[in-house]
């Protein structure tokens, strides 16, 4: 593992040629924090030995909770449903009261791994405002702000666009209340009551300095204000979202549930398929297979369906089709649906599903042609746009310019580091959301192992960008050569 110092940078943005090569050239600040590139394997968890010496895991308090879910339901409870309570649970959900990223946590998203991906985030934020005719007031909302680090990056690199930077209204969409005092505290918030880790209120509002731009913070998307033209971004929030899981069987197709797991299980809970028809395989199986070209769904065993990421899609594209504006949504996956993608991982390593539920982050690749499918099923004017490489994105934004105006003011060390982040953000094609901690791939390696190709090095090619926005709208930057 290697310890890092991100450097951070003051650097007046100016336009070089076409929108898409804005690039930063001036003397920079520096900022430090610690991120890790280490790239050896994850380690599996040894097998559990059934009715022998090594008894139950301990039972964690979500794990109880669940217990008293299915006992009340006096049966099985779906995948979705597990997932939703172990990571957002207000008591004891993964993501609601610890910080999950960088070094103490169990991974690092693209922000953390460099500046320069939020700096060429900022700019096609840029580009999608000029687009609109560079209104005099527009709405910036993050889904899933993490740390805080994209946004504040975007920030400090788009600060020298005055006009831009004096009409913008932040909202950043977050249920953590751990996770809101970090992206207070990084982006410098200043005028409102401070959220401290134990207060049960969320920030309302606050100012970013030196900015001076206005923040707010929700707990969903339909608290955001619907008025303005409005971009969106969503980065690894996607793959967050609950899954359902379906399996072919003889008996048609059935959905695999979590119930508790028998007395000789070293698991509390255990996943078993329904004995016939949910609500959830009436509602979704039926409705994805169709929209499959027939190869695909000939072929399909299992089928693996996000609803509420599409539910998301679709309100992306009602609000960017009635307002103006658009939606960049960034994450590992592909354009076809998968059997089963879905991983915990646990103290830098790959761990069961089932185990210690609230102690494990749990994730799924996302399918980005059941997102296109929420927006057209919606039936609002809006189009999408992708999905491109996140190495697509970001070079058609001048990431490489960037690099070379940075390493021009960089010693050795920072050069080093400069170059170590460039190549983890556009290289190879790992298939991970982030490095994990402690001797890592990235977070989506092999996940329930069905349908997720093995990948090289480098979030270039795995990590995937898509753009929702009005059917009237131009093409945004590094979308007008869509790559198959």
């Amino acid at each position: 593992m290697w310890r890092l110092v991100s450097r951070r940078a003051n650097i007046p943005l100016e336009t070089c040629g076409r929108l898409s090569r804005l690039i930063c050239n001036s003397a920079f600040n520096l900022c430090e924090h610690n991120v890790s590139i280490d790239t050896s394997g994850l380690q599996r968890p040894q097998p559990h030995i059934h009715g022998h010496a090594l008894g139950k895991e301990p039972e964690t308090e979500m794990a109880k909770h669940l217990k008293s879910i299915i006992r009340f339901r006096g049966g099985p409870i779906s995948l979705a449903e597990y997932i939703s309570e172990v990571l957002t649970n207000p008591q004891a959900g993964y993501y609601i009261n610890k910080d999950v990223f960088g070094t103490r946590g169990d991974f690092i998203t693209s922000p953390e791994i460099s500046q320069l991906f939020g700096e060429m985030i900022g700019i096609w934020c840029l580009t999608v405002w000029q687009q609109l005719g560079s209104p005099s007031k527009m709405r910036l909302v993050e889904l899933g702000p993490g740390r805080g680090t994209l946004m504040a990056d975007l920030l400090r690199g788009t600060a020298p666009f005055k006009p831009f930077m004096s009409g913008l209204d932040i909202h950043l969409v977050e249920v953590s209340k751990f996770l809101q005092l970090q992206q207070w505290e990084k982006l410098q918030c200043q005028g409102a009551p401070k959220l401290t880790a134990g207060s049960t209120e969320i920030p309302q509002s606050g100012t970013s300095m030196p900015s001076g731009v206005k923040v707010h913070w929700h707990r969903s998307l339909d608290e955001v204000p619907d008025d303005l033209p409005t971009v969106y971004i969503a980065h690894e929030f996607l793959d967050a979202l609950p899954v359902h899981q379906f399996q072919k069987t003889e008996r048609g197709w059935c959905e695999r549930l979590v119930d508790i797991a028998s007395d000789d299980s070293p698991l509390h809970f255990r996943l078993v398929l329904a004995p016939g028809p949910t609500p959830a395989s009436k509602l979704l199986v039926d409705r994805r297979l169709n929209a499959l070209p027939f190869d695909q769904k000939a072929a399909m065993k299992g089928l693996e369906v996000s609803p509420q990421a599409m539910a998301t899609a679709g309100e992306l594209g009602r609000r960017v089709s009635a307002r103006g504006g658009a939606a960049l949504l960034i994450d590992y996956g592909r354009n076809r649906p998968y059997p089963a993608s879905l991983q915990a991982i646990r103290q830098h390593k790959f761990c069961g599903l089932l185990e210690q539920p609230g102690r494990a982050d749990l994730s799924a690749h996302v399918d980005f042609s059941a997102i296109r499918q929420g927006v057209i099923d919606l039936q609002a004017p809006a189009t999408c746009h992708g999905p491109v490489s996140q190495r697509q994105l970001l070079q058609s934004l001048g990431i490489e310019a960037r690099l070379q105006s940075l390493l021009e003011h960089a010693d050795a060390a920072q050069a080093d580091m400069l170059r170590k982040g460039y190549l983890r953000l556009i290289g190879g094609g790992a298939s991970a959301t982030a490095s994990v901690q402690g001797g890592s791939e990235q977070k989506g390696q092999k996940a329930q192992e069905e349908g997720v190709e093995p990948a090289e090095e480098g979030m270039g090619l795995t990590y995937q960008a898509m753009a929702i926005t009005a059917e009237s709208a131009p093409v945004p930057v590094a979308f007008e050569k869509q790559e198959q």
